[in-house]
């Protein structure tokens, strides 16, 4: 299913309970209520409940958009140290530069179809990825450099198989949800509050009030949804967070 249709479902099903409450309530009401009697400390705890949940929300948020963005640098720095191995081994033997080279691809086609979805899946690597990474690390280590032009290029190559192995550690480090679940609960029963409050300053079924009742649930089930999507880091997709591979490397 389409976030996008997710997103609309959710939205519209929080709308659709509040609005059918509210219209409920009012033909339970009787004549002789009086709205205005709603006691001003109700709405001044509505509104602090308000308040104090937005700000949850948006410490949410920002620490869920920091993760998005810090998995990201590290996917990017993993496939750029990887392509600068593929490019810098130029400089070695062709058998040697080829043999590197195959298995630098390996490692990306790998890391792309077969561990990205045990990734998004399980929340943790592959030992066979681990031994792709291993297999490029010892191509370079066991070549004998035979001139200096050679021997200047052994060590930065080497610098960069470590920058993608403190990438790739960094990624199974990051590779679970952001959010535990007791945040999840507590933003639940947060939202289950914020919008129950609203029924306690008895609004009626005029259509100004019904709107405001509906957009206030949509906004709160919209942003609920929005931390959900980026609770991920790496995405809910392989596509989600793999085009650095994808644009270095023809996987």
């Amino acid at each position: 299913m389409s976030e996008w249709l997710v997103l609309v479902l959710a939205m519209a099903a929080a709308c659709a309970v509040v609005l059918t409450i509210t219209v409920l309530r009012e033909r339970r009401l009787g004549d002789d209520d009086d709205p205005s009697e709603t006691p001003d400390v109700i709405e001044y705890m509505t509104m602090m409940v308000g308040v104090v949940y937005a700000i949850v929300l948006g410490l949410a948020i920002a620490g869920v958009w920091e993760a998005r963005n810090s998995a990201q640098d590290v996917v990017r720095a993993e496939a750029q140290a990887l392509h600068e191995v593929s490019e810098r081994v130029q400089a070695y033997a062709p058998a040697a530069r080829d043999r590197a080279r195959e298995d630098v691809d390996a490692y990306v086609s790998y890391v792309v179809h077969k561990e990205w979805p045990v990734m998004l899946k399980r929340g943790e690597l592959t030992d066979r990825g681990t031994m792709l990474l291993d297999k490029v690390r010892e191509d370079l280590t066991s070549y004998e450099p035979r001139n200096d032009h050679e021997g200047q290029s052994y060590q930065p190559l080497l610098d960069q198989v470590g920058a993608a192995d403190a990438a790739r550690n960094t990624r199974a480090q990051n590779a679970g949800d952001t959010m535990p679940g007791v945040v999840w609960f507590g933003l639940v029963a947060g939202a289950m509050v914020a919008v129950g409050l609203i029924f306690t300053l008895q609004i009626r079924r005029s259509p100004r009030e019904l709107l405001l009742a509906g957009l206030y649930s949509a906004l709160i089930a919209f942003l609920l949804f929005l931390i959900w999507d980026f609770n991920s880091p790496f995405g809910h997709e392989v596509a989600d967070a793999t085009g650095p591979f994808t644009d270095l490397f023809a996987v």
